[in-house]
């Protein structure tokens, strides 16, 4: 079975696990199922929003369909009030390293990927307290308790990543900075595998971003997020997920339909910008690929 649809895709052998990065809704999924489809292999998720179980049709998780095609793993398996980081998810990855399958690992968090082939520092996990402390402070107050070497090294726009940092210095009295500075060898060499980025045009990208919206809700999207709602936490890391905030704000009578997809579509974009930022920095060795469809 022939791999098509996309421009620059280089050779994969089939005895190589394969990893596939790229910004929201630009179609890695595909990719991989018809790698799997032509070459065999366990589908493994790298996408923060898809490990959490409540979550499937608002985070474009893949379809039971698609599930029952091929194996996948990762996906759906963290419990919605979980607590769960790029730490967590190396850990779940590395049985599946140590099996005789192949893997073909997908998503857009860069940050998982670099944990699986750039080593991961093995900083211990932040006590709830800390957390709820860092959950009720602003921005810029995460962003003044963090030393200037941290700060530089991360998007300070993310509140995530920020919070993140000021949590570990809070936690463990050291930096992030310096955590990653005693960073182990990675658990996969990339050299041994085929990396694949999109890299894809704006203007295409915003569009699927817009109409991927609407076949969210027609899916059943809503729905989904209503049945959480008496559960929404915004601090947890699973109602962060693009789209939960803005259905649940309609739901609640806040806004209406036509504004949560507004308000979405514009989260996505500026998610989608700031992924192809960071795979531009920290990828620019992977093989470059366009979808021609």
């Amino acid at each position: 079975m022939a791999i098509t649809g996309y421009g620059g895709l280089p050779e994969i052998p089939a005895d190589r696990h394969v990893l596939i990065a790229g910004p929201t809704a630009s179609g890695k999924s595909e990719l991989a199922l018809q790698i799997a489809d032509a070459q065999g292999g366990i589908i493994v998720n790298a996408d923060a929003s898809q490990v959490f179980d409540c979550w499937r049709v608002v985070t474009a998780r893949p379809s039971a369909a698609d599930e029952a095609r091929t194996p996948h793993a990762l996906y759906g398996h963290v419990p919605w009030d979980a607590e769960y980081s790029a730490g967590h998810w190396l850990r779940d990855i590395r049985p599946l390293l140590d099996t005789a399958e192949r893997l073909i690992v997908v998503g857009g968090t860069g940050l998982y990927f670099a944990a699986l082939t750039q080593g991961l520092a093995d900083i211990p996990d932040t006590p709830a307290q800390v957390r709820e402390t860092a959950d009720a402070m602003p921005l810029q107050a995460l962003l003044a308790g963090i030393d200037a070497q941290t700060a530089a090294g991360i998007d300070t726009a993310n509140r995530m990543r920020v919070q993140r940092a000021w949590e570990v210095q809070a936690a463990t009295g050291r930096s992030l900075k310096s955590w990653q500075d005693d960073t182990p060898p990675p658990v996969l060499d990339p050299s041994t595998a085929t990396r694949l980025l999109f890299d894809v045009d704006k203007t295409w990208l915003n569009a699927r971003i817009a109409r991927r919206f609407d076949q969210m809700v027609a899916g059943g999207a809503t729905d989904e997020v209503a049945a959480m709602l008496d559960r929404y936490t915004p601090g947890k890391p699973a109602f962060r997920a693009i789209g939960v905030p803005e259905l649940a704000a309609y739901l609640r009578g806040e806004t209406d339909l036509t504004t949560a997809r507004e308000n979405a579509t514009v989260s996505t974009r500026r998610f989608a910008k700031r992924q192809r930022t960071w795979f531009r920095a920290r990828m620019a060795d992977w093989h470059k690929i366009t979808p021609t469809a």
